[in-house]
């Protein structure tokens, strides 16, 4: 699907962003899913807004519910550049987003294939389609890589 492509480099430029501001790099992008109109976008930032929350996903996914007007995003699609921890996995869920597009999986802090699996949880609510874009995902994890060793350098 080339509008899978193209909201995933948009999240990939995101995620360059942030690693050029010392952040580490992930991008996020919320589009309406029939659409393809961007709802709202956000990188990494809890550095810079000394916020731990202030997490990629949750930037785009408040921005996306500012421009909606509504708390609740069925009818969208959030793409990630890594796969999304416990507490934006329970935010996907809480703002119903109704699919979940990631590139690069995360063994240590990730919550959808790995960890604790959040949308397979029972007290779990609401489940986005969940989609691994593999075709991204060496990017992403690149930019990863590169970005941590250059931090083990310095």
């Amino acid at each position: 699907m080339s509008r899978d492509h193209d909201m995933m480099q948009r999240a990939l430029d995101l995620a360059r962003l942030a690693a050029e501001a010392g952040e580490v790099p992930v991008g996020a992008v919320v589009c309406d899913s029939e659409t393809g109109t961007v709802l709202g976008e956000g990188r990494n930032q809890p550095i810079a807004t000394h916020d731990p929350t202030a997490h990629a996903e949750i930037a785009a996914i408040r921005a996306a519910c500012e421009a909606a007007g509504n708390y609740r995003l069925t009818g969208a699609t959030l793409y990630v550049t890594l796969e999304p921890c416990a507490m934006c996995a329970g935010a996907i869920s809480f703002a119903r987003i109704g699919r979940l597009v990631f590139a690069a999986a995360d063994e240590k802090g990730g919550a959808v294939l790995n960890g604790p699996r959040f949308f397979e949880q029972p007290t779990c609510h609401w489940r986005p389609e969940i989609v691994q874009d593999e075709t991204s995902a060496p990017e992403a994890a690149t930019l990863l890589r590169e970005f941590f060793r250059a931090r083990r350098l310095t």
